[in-house]
This record gives C-alpha cells, structure tokens and sequence, in this order.
C-alpha cells in the first residue's frame, strides 16, 4: 500500500515541480519576446506615423525626433493592394512581398527571401490619399513598416533551447526531488499507521483472553444445567471478573480514541493540588496496607491550578496505582507536591522494582509492557501512563520517568499554575 502511495505521491510532485518549471520557462521566454519586439514594434510606429501625417518629411513625433533604423523600411500601398517603396531596398521582392501580405492592426510575423520580417500598417493621412512620384502619382491607402528581426528571432531561439534544456534537466531533479518529499511525506503516515496496527493488534490480544475466560465458562455452566447458583459461583465470579476487566479495557480505549480526535474537553476549574494528592493517598492507603506498603504525602497549600480537577484525580490514581502495584512489601511509596518558578511539580516515587533504562523511553506508550507475564498477573494493559501522559499534555504540562532497576521508579509530573 505504502510503495503504491509513494508512487502517486511521487508523480504528484514530479508534475508540480514540471509545471511550475514550464510556467517560469514560459513566463521568461515570453518577457523576452515582448521586451524585444516591443522596442521594434515602437521604432516601427514611430516611423509610420511621421510618414503618414507629413508625406516623407522630417517631422517630430510625440515631441521627440524619430530615430532612423536601417532596419526598418517603408512602403506605400494603394487600394487595390499595389506596392511602392520610397528607399532603396536590397532584396526588394521579398520585403515587397512582406508588405504586400501585411493586415491592418496589430504586427505580424513572416519568413521570405531567408529572413524573418515584422510588419505593421497604418492608414495614410497625408496629402488627401495622393502622393506623387517620379512615375507619376500614387493613390496612397495605406503605409506599411517592414523590419527584419533576425537577430530577435535567433536569440529567441537559443533561449528556447536553454529553457528546454533546463527544463528537462529541472524534470529529472523534479522527479528526484518528488521522491524525496513524498518518502519524507510517508514517515509520519507510516508510523502513524503501524501504531495503529500494533493498538489493534494488542488491543485484540488483550480482549481475547477474557473473551476466552467467559466463553469457557459459559460452556461448563451450560453443560450442568441443574447445579444451582451456589455451586457454580466459581464460574460465575470468574465470567463477572473478566467482563468488569473488558469494560474497564474498553472504557480505557475509547478515551484514548476521543483523545486522539480531540473530542474530549476539560472542565477547568481552580484546583487545590495538595487537596488531590492527599484524598487520592488516602484512597490507596487501605491497599498499600494490606501489601505492606508505606504512602507518604508531602503537599505545599499554595499550588493552585486552572485545570480539570476529574482528570487530575485520574492521573493521581494512574501513578499511585502502579507505584502500589510493582513495590514490594517492605517498600515505600511518596507523593509530593511544590511550586517552582511558575509551575507546579508533582512526583511519585517508589521503592519498586525499578524498570530497565532501555524500557523507559517507552513506558508511555500504549500497550508497552516491560514484563508482559507479570503485568497480565497483576491485571495491567499497559494503557494507564499512555493516558497519564495525555491528561498531562492536554493540561500544558510534561511528563518524564527516571528509574533504576531494583531501586525505585520516580514520575515527575509538570504543570503550569493558575
């Protein structure tokens, strides 16, 4: 799926690139062109206009002596489509020919004799349509400017070939370069896509074993039909115990999908932070009793924050819970809460186990498990601190571990005050 989509993606951007280089090959080829004919185009009009208005001679046009260019040359034309030129002119048949075809209105381009020629016509308004000449009058209707533009058009040329050969050198960088943004453009989609398989799959995996549990003893109570409710609460226990861990697997997971869309908002109100720490402490202390586990709460009264007081008692409850759950009888287990410069700190450290340094960059992860046996034992999905670090970050706050394996595991828990 992922070559396929590199491959569109790849022709996608190969194509912008292509027509953008073509768009600015055009744009230059046709700025050049304007900006060379323009100037022949306004010597051509100059000419015609002194020849029109005064019949030949010397005149100022616009204000301003019109510039002779032995390039352009002028030709009278009568009704009937009779050329006469005025100067001398080498390779008289084939301007006369040019002049001959030229239209009325804007300049046009034509090839004769071996070389290009531009010409423009203008109607004659000098000496009432009469213009007399050796061979005797002329009936004049129009005069017409020709002027050779070879050089404009062999410069042109060139252009043209450097543009397309820098296009097609631009088209094979194109392609290069949109290999390149659309591999870049995949990375996020691709992990983005494999956390997605590997959340359904151990999403599955977890499911499946209580799934398993309560079929299996559903069957065993359908074989017995006539035992009493007493004599099968074993089963029943076990089908109502993994159905309460289905539920809390699943309620788990579609907070993690709302998170994820954005859909859930917190509710913020100014929250006591040392009020939190100590009622979730005495929360867990009836537990962290009868495992021989020792909470102690350290709370500064001044750390007030702007938040969802719900979201923090659950986050509370994450970390207490498995600083609880992975210390051993004998351990210890402290909550603390201060403010520092602005923002508020709270840790929870343990005398636990400890986790190994290549496992705490991931420990935040969804599923992610160091010790998978030991975890299913003591009911865990590894989905509790992937929760705890969005509750953390939704809040505008930061979230980071520190262990050593067979010492303890601290949390340290950062967030802005109100």
């Amino acid at each position: 799926m992922f070559r396929k989509t590199l491959r569109r993606l790849t022709v996608i951007n190969s194509l912008v690139f292509f027509l953008v280089l073509v768009w600015f090959g055009g744009s230059l080829y046709g700025f050049v062109a304007y900006q060379l004919f323009d100037e022949v185009d306004g010597a051509m009009r100059d000419r015609l206009e002194a020849f029109r208005v005064t019949g030949g001679r010397p005149a100022m046009v616009f204000s301003r002596p019109v510039a002779f260019d032995p390039r352009i040359f002028l030709f009278v034309r009568d009704a009937g489509g009779q050329v006469a030129n005025f100067y001398p002119v080498d390779n008289i048949e084939a301007v006369r020919s040019v002049a001959a075809g030229a239209r009325p209105g804007k300049p046009q381009m034509q090839k004769a004799g071996g070389h290009i020629y531009r010409s423009l016509s203008a109607p004659y308004l000098g000496g009432g349509g009469a213009l007399a000449r050796p061979e005797g009058a002329f009936a004049v209707k129009d005069v017409v400017a020709v002027a050779i533009v070879d050089s404009e058009t062999a410069m042109l040329r060139r252009l043209l070939i450097i543009i397309l050969a820098a296009t097609a050198a631009g088209m094979l960088a194109a392609v290069v370069a949109g290999y390149f943004l659309a591999g870049r453009a995949l990375v996020p989609v691709r992990s983005a896509w494999e956390k997605q398989q590997q959340f359904v799959a151990d999403a599955s995996h977890e499911l499946r074993t209580p799934l398993a549990v309560v079929r299996t003893n559903a069957e065993l109570l359908l074989r017995y039909p006539d035992r009493t409710i007493q004599e099968e609460s074993v089963r029943i226990t076990s089908v109502v115990r993994e159905t309460n861990r289905m539920s809390r697997l699943v309620a788990t997971l579609l907070t993690l999908a709302r998170a994820d869309t954005g859909q859930p908002e917190l509710v913020t109100e100014e929250v006591r932070l040392c009020d939190l720490a100590s009622a979730a402490a005495g929360q867990f202390r009836p537990l962290a009793a009868q495992k021989g586990v020792a909470i102690g709460v350290t709370a500064e009264d001044n750390v007030l924050l702007a938040a969802d007081r719900e979201r923090l008692q659950q986050l509370l409850v994450i970390l207490l819970d498995n600083a609880v759950k992975y210390t051993p009888a004998g351990g210890s287990v402290s909550l603390t809460c201060r403010r520092q410069a602005g923002q508020a700190i709270l840790t929870v450290a343990d005398t636990g186990v400890g986790i190994p340094p290549e496992d705490v960059p991931r420990i935040f992860d969804r599923f992610f498990r160091g010790d998978r046996a030991r975890s299913r034992g003591e009911g865990g999905a590894g989905l509790g601190l992937a929760i705890a670090r969005w509750i953390v970050e939704s809040h505008g706050g930061k979230i980071r571990a520190e262990s050593v394996v067979g010492a303890g595991t601290k949390i340290i828990v950062t967030l802005p005050v109100k």
